[in-house]
């Protein structure tokens, strides 16, 4: 049995959970679920960061201890989480004591190979950040993260040499592509690692901040915020306390963290884990931000969903689809009411719910509510159903192990699509009429199978409905990726109920009146404008990329994927030529691509770009060059 161990990035405890909060932690749950379904021993890591100035500041504000604090605002994320069925192994606080006392001695060790030195410091101190920032770092005179207020601050301070190690982390990234993913994540770390990198402050003096974890060698600081947290990952499988369990599950298998905590994951914690002479993680993989109205979600834009409204008039297990389906794993996604209305009444209500109230109804009413035989294929629309679905849980597991989470969701509700058409096509309702009970019973049987698979590969994602729709077909089998590869899930005699509506309708008028919401995504009408300027021009990027590989797009006939090389880096296009081009008609063909396009995802696939081409209205044709050139050159 493989082990596998999931992190989340621990919350700091100064803020309610939003949406944000609640995405990273439902797609650890839902990795650390499917790889149980895959067989894997699974250890899966979250908590809450406890320490710094804006702890004990909150705390002063009001009136308790900084510790009473950390535990009303710790118990937030803990209730909500239970809420969520949030299946966490362990739940780590920066406050705990053994997490601390490892702290103390990760920092000892730095410190007695001379990686750690005292000196002065004078620079600007951003309290939000709780980092401090140099002259030319500021923009504006201010914060370059947060955009807030910097005090200058001189005083005496402690350093992890984190410079002595700048080119033995490039050249681990370089040598290590899994290590930080995306690609243009990794690309971005490197681009930050090539220029100069500072050495670390990593204390703070007491008479200044006394809430955090005293460094060892000096009683008088108490270690960074961040140096404290970074380590969370490595206390919490007993570092120091627990070799054997250490052993077991270091390195972590995958770090999940938001975009804006790549430099920290992916710089800081390399360097001082490599300084602890311990192993780096597999991968560090930093997904996108939940933008409403195109900016990011957070409490001090006062824009942050509630996701504790969301499960109270959508459900939990709607809740976590919609986080699941909408993002590509990566990418920023865009949080609008009428988007997660239209998601989950199209994939679930109409899909899912419809076809497996439609199939346990005529199996109570056609066949006494008995699974029925079903002897050798007789029809042809089924060896079609089948051929179509033939590959699900193969697909499904693959696009899972590769992270792609939406995809693997847009697999199992195209399962759904094709057995409805099935079900459409085969008429078991004038089969049954006309006395056709060989091919009723085959119909039904073999829609019951496919509603098992997918209730068994949605279960990560939908715990509760999915035993709910499972439990209506009468599975008592294991719920497991082999169990899903059977062929036959229920078996013929079994007893089929008629289920609770799983997914009634959502009203979006009715919904946005129950969360206060005034306004449903407002759709503005883009001023008309006959002619653009050359600086509008500018802003489009083109360039020759070279296809190396094109293949259809499963369950979509009319699209294409493309693998195109762009000179420095290699994109997939999804392109709606396959009327017109043969996959292998365009291998090698030179195509112009806008590349500065912001992906987007057509039918479950990811386009990261888009070719050009002309239509007369009856015909589409490639735009391409007329003489050999490399890929990557720009035109214009």
């Amino acid at each position: 049995m493989a082990k596998f161990y999931v992190t989340t990035p621990i919350y700091y405890v100064n803020d309610r959970p939003h949406i944000g909060h609640t995405y990273t932690t439902v797609l650890a749950d839902v990795i650390a679920r499917y790889r149980k379904l895959m067989g894997d021993d699974v250890f899966f890591l979250t908590g809450t960061d406890e320490h710094g100035q804006k702890v004990a500041q909150a705390a002063k504000k009001s009136g308790i201890s900084p510790k009473e604090h950390c535990d009303m605002y710790s118990k937030r994320f803990k209730d909500l989480w239970k809420r969520l069925d949030i299946e966490f192994d362990y739940f780590v606080r920066t406050t705990d004591p053994q997490h601390e006392e490892v702290v103390k001695k990760a920092l000892q060790y730095i410190y007695d190979k001379g990686d750690i030195y005292k000196d002065k410091y004078v620079g600007w101190y951003c309290v939000h950040d709780e980092r401090f920032w140099t002259e030319k770092d500021l923009v504006g005179g201010k914060c370059p993260e947060c955009g807030r207020d910097v005090v200058k601050i001189e005083e005496e301070n402690y350093f992890f040499r984190m410079s002595k190690y700048q080119n033995w982390l490039i050249e681990y990234i370089e040598s290590h592509k899994e290590f930080v993913q995306p690609d243009f994540r990794r690309n971005e770390v490197l681009g930050f690692l090539r220029k100069p990198l500072n050495d670390l402050c990593i204390s703070r003096p007491k008479k200044r901040l006394s809430w955090g974890v005293e460094l060892p060698f000096d009683t008088d600081y108490v270690a960074y915020v961040w140096v404290d947290a970074l380590l969370n990952y490595v206390s919490a499988v007993g570092l120091y306390f627990d070799q054997a369990k250490f052993e077991k599950w270091w390195p972590a298998d995958i770090h999940l963290i938001g975009k804006d905590i790549l430099t920290t994951h992916a710089v800081y914690w390399p360097i001082i884990l490599h300084a602890l002479d311990l192993e780096l993680p597999k991968t560090i993989f930093a997904h996108g931000w939940w933008l409403v109205s195109e900016q990011k979600m957070g409490k001090s834009l006062g824009n942050a969903v509630d996701p504790y409204a969301l499960i109270e008039h959508i459900g939990v297990d709607q809740l976590r689809y919609y986080l699941m389906r909408d993002m590509v794993l990566g990418q920023d996604a865009s949080y609008t009411l009428d988007g997660l209305v239209a998601r989950l009444n199209n994939d679930l209500s109409n899909d899912l719910g419809n076809i497996l109230s439609r199939v346990t109804n005529m199996i109570v009413s056609y066949c006494d509510g008995k699974l029925p035989h079903s002897g050798s294929i007789t029809l042809q629309q089924t060896n079609e159903f089948l051929e179509k679905i033939s590959n699900l849980v193969d697909d499904v597991s693959q696009k899972i192990t590769e992270l792609k989470i939406h995809a693997a969701l847009e697999s199992v509700n195209a399962a759904m699509r094709a057995t409805n058409r099935y079900i459409e096509d085969t008429q078991p309702w004038k089969l049954a009429k006309s006395g056709e009970q060989e091919k009723l019973n085959e119909v039904l049987f073999q829609s019951t199978q496919v509603l098992a698979k997918a209730g068994i590969l949605l279960y990560p994602v939908m715990p509760r409905k999915c035993r709910a729709l499972l439990d209506a077909l009468g599975f008592d089998g294991e719920i497991s990726i082999n169990e899903a590869k059977k062929d036959v899930l229920i078996k013929p005699g079994t007893t089929i109920t008629k289920p609770k509506a799983l997914f009634p309708k959502i009203n979006l008028t009715k919904l946005s009146e129950a969360l206060g919401v005034t306004e449903v995504s407002e759709k503005k009408e883009a001023k008309k404008e006959e002619q653009i300027t050359i600086n509008d021009f500018a802003k489009i990027e083109l360039k020759v990329g070279k296809i190396v590989s094109a293949r259809k797009a499963p369950n979509a006939e009319k699209l294409l994927l493309l693998d195109v090389d762009l000179g420095d880096e290699k994109r997939q296009l999804v392109a709606g030529i396959a009327k017109w081009y043969a996959p292998e008609e365009l291998l090698g063909k030179n195509i112009v691509v806008l590349t500065n396009l912001k992906p987007a995802v057509i039918r479950g696939f990811e386009s990261q770009g888009m070719l050009l081409a002309a239509d007369d209205g009856e015909n589409v044709v490639l735009i391409t060059t007329d003489k050999p050139i490399a890929p990557g050159s720009k035109i214009r």
